[in-house]
């Protein structure tokens, strides 16, 4: 029984890192429309955004199955 607890604790966290993610790149289109001179600065930012949350839902995953 806690083997399907733990996958349904890593679905919760998975999506909210879909939604951060979702987050992230739809405020940094918003952001390089309203200032596109300054796109090469915050494509990485965005870049360095998706990379810290991707690596928290694979801590997640990893988290889940280790247990």
């Amino acid at each position: 029984m806690e083997g399907s607890l733990n996958v349904i604790g890593y679905g919760i966290s998975v999506i909210g890192a879909g939604i951060g993610v979702g987050i992230v790149f739809g405020l940094g289109m918003q952001a390089i429309a309203r200032q596109p001179e300054a796109r090469g600065v915050l494509q990485g930012q965005m870049i360095f955004g998706f990379a810290v949350i991707e690596a928290l839902a694979i801590l997640g995953f990893v988290l889940a199955f280790a247990v």
